[in-house]
C-alpha cells in the first residue's frame, strides 16, 4: 500500500468508528454504564475518552436542556467526527486533550463517565486523580473496561501477532488489558475516592459476519496503519485464518460471542 492509501485508511478510521464500532459494541456497551449512572436532568456530565460521542450524546438526552455535557479526548480526528453527530438540540462541548492532564475547573462536573478508555491511558492514576478533581463533593465517576479477553478476540490477537506484527497485536491486547476488580478499586482509592463500588458483569454481544466483522474492527482502530503496510498476500492469508477459526461463533447471520465488563464507581 503506497502512503497516500496509507493517510486514506488512518484518516477514515474516526468515520469507520462511528458506521462500524459504535453500532456493533459501543452503544450496547454503553447501556450498561448509562444505567449505573442513573444521569438526572440538570446535571453537568463530563464524558473522558469520548470518542466519537457515542456516549456524551445520550448523556446530553438524560440531562436534557437545563444540564450540559462535555467530552473529552486525545484524538483530534474524533473529535471531529463526534461534533458532526450531536442532534439538533443537544449543546456538548468538546475539549482536545489528555485525561491525564484535563484543562477544566475543579468541581466542575456532577458526573464523569468513561466508557472503555481508562486501559489506554498510560499513566492511569493521573488519569483517576483528574476525574477525581473535577467532580463537586458528592459528585461521581463511573468507569467501564472490558476483560479478560473474549476467544473470539484471542483468535483476532494471535493472528496479528504471528502474521502482522507483534506492535499491532499489542493494542488489540491493551484492549482488555484492565480488568482486575482489586485493582481498578485500589485505583479509584488512590485516586481519593471515599467510597468505591466495582463489579462485573457479562454481556453477549452481535456482530457481523466473519469477514466483514474483522475489516470492520481493524478499519475502526488504529491497528488498521500496521494491517495495511503488509503486503496483500499477508493480508489475505491473516483474513483466511482467522475467519476459519471464527466459524465456530456464527450465529443468525452473524456471530456472537460474550465479554466481561467492569464497572467501577467512585463517589468524590
Amino acid at each position: 500500500m503506497n502512503e497516500r492509501s496509507l493517510h486514506q485508511a488512518m484518516e477514515s478510521m474516526p468515520d469507520n468508528y462511528e458506521r462500524y464500532f459504535v453500532p456493533t459494541i459501543g452503544v450496547p456497551a454503553s447501556k450498561g454504564l448509562l444505567a449505573a449512572a442513573q444521569l438526572k436532568p440538570g446535571e453537568r456530565v463530563l464524558d473522558v475518552a469520548c470518542g466519537t460521542g457515542v456516549v456524551a450524546r445520550a448523556a446530553a438526552n438524560a440531562v436534557g436542556p437545563t444540564g450540559t455535557v462535555a467530552g473529552l479526548d486525545i484524538s483530534p480526528g474524533m473529535l471531529t467526527r463526534a461534533r458532526k453527530q450531536v442532534p439538533s438540540g443537544n449543546s456538548i462541548h468538546w475539549y482536545e486533550a489528555s485525561a491525564e492532564a484535563m484543562p477544566l475547573p475543579d468541581r466542575s462536573f456532577d458526573v464523569v463517565l468513561c466508557q472503555m478508555g481508562l486501559q489506554f491511558m498510560a499513566n492511569k492514576r493521573a488519569a483517576t486523580t483528574e476525574m477525581h478533581r473535577v467532580l463537586v463533593p458528592g459528585g461521581r465517576a463511573l468507569v467501564t473496561v472490558p476483560g479478560p479477553e473474549p476467544d473470539l478476540f484471542s483468535v483476532m490477537g494471535d493472528a496479528l501477532g504471528r502474521r502482522i506484527g507483534p506492535e499491532v497485536a499489542a493494542f488489540e491486547r491493551t484492549v482488555f488489558s484492565l480488568h482486575d476488580e482489586a485493582e481498578i478499586h485500589k485505583l479509584f482509592e488512590g485516586a481519593g475516592f471515599g467510597r468505591v463500588e466495582v463489579h462485573a458483569a457479562t454481556a453477549r454481544l452481535a456482530v457481523p459476519e466473519p469477514r466483514d466483522f474483522l475489516w470492520q474492527y481493524i478499519n475502526s482502530t488504529p491497528m488498521v496503519g500496521g494491517v495495511m503496510k503488509v503486503d496483500e498476500a499477508t493480508r489475505t492469508t491473516f483474513e483466511r485464518e482467522v475467519t476459519n477459526k471464527w466459524q465456530p461463533f456464527r450465529a443468525n447471520g452473524g456471530m456472537n460471542f460474550e465479554v466481561r465488563i467492569t464497572t467501577a464507581i467512585g463517589w468524590a
